[in-house]
């Protein structure tokens, strides 16, 4: 409010000279009154957008600290290029073992199980009767 020249009470305050051929008084003082309320309610909102301001920047600095103190969470996270490449590598492994053990255990009970028989309400079984009868439409 350093840059304004007037403020709301030196506007109501202000006095004119008049002359014979001078603008209407009332008309000065009702649009002089309607100034006032402006630089009222401007006064108001820059008193309310500093707290606001100082408010936000006191939350800022604040963050700024704890920021500081701990580190973010990008950056508790991120893994190194290397470390995700032998985590990749180990699951390949790990999966061929499984792979080489469960493997042979499931060849030796296929063994033991008997063929398995079409169903013959299997709609993707191969039909020859079906397959004419669906032809004829």
């Amino acid at each position: 409010m350093a840059n304004l020249i007037y403020s709301p009470k030196d506007i109501l305050q202000q006095e004119f000279k008049t002359k014979m051929r001078g603008y209407d008084p009332i008309e000065v003082d009702e649009f002089l009154d309607n100034i006032i309320k402006d630089y009222e309610n401007y006064s108001k909102q820059l008193l309310a957008l500093q707290e606001e301001n100082d408010k936000l920047s006191a939350k800022v600095a604040q963050l700024s600290k704890n920021q500081g103190a701990a580190p973010s969470r990008a950056q508790q996270t991120e893994t190194p290029k290397s470390a995700a490449v032998t985590n990749f590598d180990i699951l390949k492994r790990l999966s061929n073992l499984e792979r080489e053990v469960f493997g042979k255990k499931l060849d030796a009970q296929a063994g033991n199980v008997p063929p398995v028989t079409p169903n013959p309400n299997n709609y993707t079984s191969t039909n020859e009767h079906d397959n004419e009868a669906t032809r004829q439409f």
